[in-house]
């Protein structure tokens, strides 16, 4: 095997070498980001309903499993919000938060994601990502964020009961106001921080200091939330057992939309890194990469990792040239593992909240959706419908965004089904434009010129068809029908089907039909298929302006007689 094809496979093996000046500036890029994924990955766990120290295995192997085998390296892969939040959202009602059953499930998700990312990636199937439009996303996202917003609340606020007691008995005693001046301390700490230093770990450094003074003042002996007893050592290989087929049959959905709903994380991390490196963005790689991620972190007891934005971000902006920082932050996650994990016992579980809150603020952003309206109504109407069904149909919230995806299709089905065919004239600058729009004469008379700006398939095919036997039915005394094909890149049978129908059609009135600029692609499929020898009632010009001298030239004519 070459060397270039053995590196397509193992990114790895691209890594640059590692010299004295690369390792120093890796190494801080790497603590920069090991630093935050050590309190991101705890309280992430917590939005996922999963044993907390879960949320530090998904930090360590995955991670490191992903800068090996995805083309881009420089992706801050681990526990993510929004994937935490759909594995959070699916699972509830099927099993309790915590329980061996929902780490079992939750574990499922992982190896069933990552499983179809792989066969994805090795099926070269990266284009699926484009389905899902920027609409559908950011309606989703919007929802999302809200969701993770009022889980959060609280933990951060320290509320004792539901929000159903808090609204028929509002009362201060109904809240821990420890827990809630931990939660909103830490959190204008960490907007502060960001405000003044983007790159700057604050996340450990508020962990840190609301771990230290919830251990000088006794919070936990009071009976304060604590992350508690985390265990202490490296993960080990984890099996989670077979479930009923009824169970896996309730993951069909959660797996589908979290596997989607990742990979788009990724791809908006990874685009940033291409644009930067000016590399080609690999996105079948990615996926093989990113699916053994999910797998190794179902294989640690974990749950299904992602591309955080954020993480990877700062890793960019710290100045990371590749996977060598990954590297320094994993060492980190690995200390932190074997040593450090008491350390977090006295963290307020608010703190952790407001690590969740912080990051994930960012993410709702109102103003785009009125943006949006601005430049496309169809599709700022796709995207409020997905954020209305995200919400409405929480925890699945997963339908939300399978009806954006849906609804986006339709709308691609019926451009496509509804192509823009306009009747050309020549304008006073020498283009041809529409000719109703513009109040222009014909090109010629008793004639029809049209230009279809779509492919000629089963899709567009009859709309040309009806458009001009409808024309024809209206003026009787056509002859001539000239298309302008320049814009057609591709033809199918049914459109070779509708170019003979057409050709027929003006030979049974005893007219002739022209084309003009045949792309290659389509002229083969012509010629293939037999239509484009030459015949009677057939001219072809290369150019447009070939055709322009041809059809300026013709002489109106009798009245052609309708066939019966």
């Amino acid at each position: 095997m070459q060397l270039s094809s053995l590196r397509s496979w193992l990114p790895f093996l691209a890594w640059p070498k590692p010299s004295a000046a690369l390792l120093r500036g890796e190494f801080w890029a790497g603590m920069t980001v090991g630093l935050m994924l050590v309190p991101q990955g705890v309280a992430y766990a917590a939005l996922a309903g999963m044993p907390l120290v879960t949320g530090i295995y998904a930090s360590l192997l995955p991670a490191l499993v992903a800068v090996l085998f995805s083309s881009s390296t420089r992706l801050g892969v681990g526990p993510t919000a929004l994937t935490s939040l759909l594995i959070g959202a699916s699972l509830t009602g099927l099993a309790e938060p915590g329980s061996a059953q929902w780490v079992q499930m939750a574990v499922w998700i992982s190896l069933l994601c990552g499983a179809l990312q792989c066969v994805m990636g090795l099926a070269r199937f990266g284009w699926v990502v484009n389905l899902v439009t920027s609409p559908v996303l950011n309606g989703f996202t919007q929802a999302a964020a809200l969701l993770i917003l009022a889980s959060q609340l609280p933990a951060l606020t320290g509320l004792r009961a539901d929000f159903s007691a808090l609204v028929s008995t509002p009362s201060l005693g109904l809240f821990d106001l420890a827990a809630a001046a931990f939660g909103f301390g830490s959190m204008a700490a960490l907007i502060l921080s960001k405000r003044l230093s983007p790159t700057f770990p604050s996340a450990i450094m508020v962990v840190g200091l609301a771990g230290g003074i919830s251990w000088a003042t006794g919070y936990a002996d009071a009976g304060g939330a604590v992350v508690g007893h985390l265990p202490q050592g490296l993960p080990t290989l984890h099996w989670p057992g077979w479930m009923p087929a009824a169970d896996f049959a309730s993951l069909l959905m959660p797996v589908l939309v979290v596997t989607l709903v990742s990979f788009l994380e990724t791809a908006s991390s990874a685009k940033v890194e291409s644009q930067r490196s000016g590399e080609r963005w690999n996105e079948n790689q990615d996926l093989i990469g990113q699916g053994l991620s999910k797998v190794a972190s179902g294989l640690c007891g974990s749950f299904a990792t992602s591309a955080s934005f954020s993480r990877s971000a700062i890793n960019l902006y710290a100045g990371a040239q590749s996977g060598w920082a990954t590297l320094f932050s994993l060492v980190l996650v690995l200390v932190v593992l074997l040593w450090l994990t008491p350390a977090l016992y006295f963290v307020p579980q608010s703190a952790l909240a407001a690590i969740v809150v912080t990051a994930v603020f960012s993410l709702f952003k109102p103003a785009t959706l009125l943006r949006l309206w601005r430049v496309s109504r169809v599709e700022a109407v796709i995207a409020a419908v997905t954020f209305a069904l995200t919400l409405a149909t929480a925890p699945r919230m997963y339908w939300g965004v399978l009806a954006g995806l849906v609804m986006n299709l339709a709308h691609f089905l019926y451009q496509r089904l509804h192509p823009r065919i306009i009747e050309l004239g020549l304008h006073p600058d020498g283009s041809l434009r529409d000719r109703h729009l513009w109040n222009l004469p014909p090109l010629a008379p008793q004639l029809l010129a049209l230009r279809m700006d779509a492919e000629l398939d089963f899709a567009s095919a009859s709309a040309l068809e009806r458009r001009v036997i409808e024309h024809l039915n209206a003026h009787p005394d056509t002859l001539h029908l000239c298309l302008m094909a320049q814009p057609i890149n591709r033809i199918d049978v049914t459109g070779l089907e509708a170019f003979a129908q057409l050709h027929a059609l003006m030979l049974a009135r005893g007219g002739v039909l022209h084309i003009s600029g045949l792309k290659l692609p389509v002229e083969t499929g012509l010629r293939k298929a037999g239509l484009l020898p030459a015949a009677a009632g057939l001219c072809t010009y290369r150019t447009d302006a070939d055709a322009l001298v041809a059809l300026q030239q013709l002489a109106p004519q009798a009245t052609p007689q309708t066939p019966p």
